[in-house]
């Protein structure tokens, strides 16, 4: 075993000599197997191997009981030892969080703090990456998921991901090493207790070398997932220009992807497979979908932005519709003209080739008003027997640039005028027309 760990922290490059390795020791046959595999292989690895022990405080005297026996067997090698206590309880409860996940938040915290200018090894071994595929497979991931734990990341190490459990023990034993049990390791209150002790024993039933097969297939995975990364790495730096890719879409879809999920990443935005197939498609075709409160990703066919569009001000702006020019907004103008309607058939073949809007000028009930865009808005466009929201109508066909100088006209009963969008079918000409309202805009 001893070979074999040497072995993967050299083709690893793990270590270097002269370096000051923590070993997270909790007690268990895992890290007391790592803690003496470094104290033995120390001299030939050039390291200084010292331990650092996290008390969860969960377990009363058996977690004291485990600090313990930390600190005796690291007297016994000759290790320096440090002991860290933590109020896992008053944490998860403080954040919402569940005891295993708090634990793992406070352990990682602690180990981070100590093991500053250091290498941090931890005890993972092969069982333990498996068990991380399986659970990663079950809440849905990326090939990075299936690539299970990296052997490096940062300073934190983890020389055992190719030793099985069963070798763990063999090691111990033939140095007649005890170990210390979690209670907590017994039970199937946790995810990962589950998948050890119910999915692993059915694999095993299947091939009783499962976790050793594993290994190879998890590197073989990570492999590809490494030169994955690299060709995203060399998409990013000649795509990215702060938060736009552009160019993106000459790449491969697994690419593509990728680089959006490091653009949302670097953003601390969330985002899902979903998401991703939704960006990606944006991307190709054109598009925006919202990421996450006002943050939109905006697609073009060439380019992808992340931008930030603010919400319309629910302060509307209203003035009287005049025949002529009317103007509300300072970059725009929106022009009414009364068209004598006398051939509606030639005026409707002229509208279809053109930019402006005809509505019966004699429909419109009472009083006409020129207004920006209002929350709740809705309309019964002309051709159609139901209401829609203007708001969604608006996200399917209009740029987000033009959103917030969106022109609208209402009369007494309504809506009957949405830029872009078109007009209600109550004020639509028809053959008993006589005035029609011509409506355009003009942007500056």
């Amino acid at each position: 075993m001893l070979t074999k760990i040497y072995d993967f922290i050299t083709v690893n490059n793990m270590i270097s000599c002269g370096d000051s390795v923590v070993c997270g020791l909790s007690g268990g046959a895992d890290s007391v197997a790592l803690l003496i595999a470094l104290s033995e292989l120390s001299q030939r690895l050039g390291i200084n191997v010292e331990a650092l022990h996290v008390n969860h405080c969960l377990r009363g005297a058996e977690s004291d009981g485990d600090e313990q026996f930390c600190c005796e067997l690291c007297k016994k090698l000759n290790v320096p030892f440090r002991a860290v206590s933590c109020d896992v309880r008053s944490y998860a409860e403080l954040n919402s969080l569940s005891t295993e996940e708090a634990a793992r938040k406070l352990r990682y915290s602690i180990f981070n703090e100590y093991s500053e200018g250091k290498k941090l090894a931890t005890a993972h071994n092969a069982n333990d990456n498996l068990e991380t595929v399986i659970l990663n497979l079950a809440r849905g991931t990326g090939i990075k998921g299936l690539a299970g734990i990296p052997p490096v990341r940062g300073n934190i190490i983890r020389p055992l991901l190719t030793v099985t459990r069963q070798e763990i023990e063999s090691f111990l034993s033939e140095r007649h090493q005890s170990y210390v049990t979690d209670s907590t390791n017994l039970s199937d209150d946790y995810t990962r207790n589950k998948i050890r002790h119910k999915i692993l024993p059915m694999l095993a039933e299947i091939n009783c070398s499962a976790v050793e097969t594993s290994i190879n297939s998890i590197n073989t995975v990570r492999e590809e997932n490494a030169y994955i990364e690299a060709q995203t790495n060399e998409a990013m730096n000649n795509c990215q220009n702060q938060n736009a890719l552009n160019g993106l879409c000459i790449y491969p879809p697994v690419i593509r992807k990728r680089c959006i999920s490091r653009l949302l990443s670097e953003n601390k935005l969330p985002y899902s497979h979903k998401r991703l197939e939704e960006a990606d498609n944006a991307l190709m075709n054109g598009g925006k979908i919202n990421i996450s409160g006002d943050i939109y990703l905006i697609g073009t066919g060439d380019s992808l932005i992340l931008k930030k569009i603010t919400a319309q001000s629910n302060n509307v702006i209203r003035s009287p519709l005049i025949i002529g020019k009317n103007r509300i907004f300072d970059n725009c103008e929106l022009i009414c003209e009364i068209v004598e309607c006398d051939n509606l058939k030639k005026i409707e073949a002229v509208h279809k080739k053109s930019t402006f809007y005809l509505l019966d000028y004699d429909k419109i009930n009472g009083r006409a008003i020129l207004r920006s865009r209002r929350f709740g808005d809705k309309i019964m466009l002309s051709g159609r027997r139901f209401t829609s929201s203007i708001k969604k109508l608006i996200n399917e066909t209009i740029d987000a640039e033009l959103r917030p100088t969106l022109h609208f006209i209402e009369d007494e009963a309504g809506t009957i005028f949405a830029e872009g969008i078109g007009i209600a079918d109550r004020v639509a000409p028809d053959n008993n027309t006589v005035r029609c309202l011509k409506v355009s805009v003009e942007r500056h």
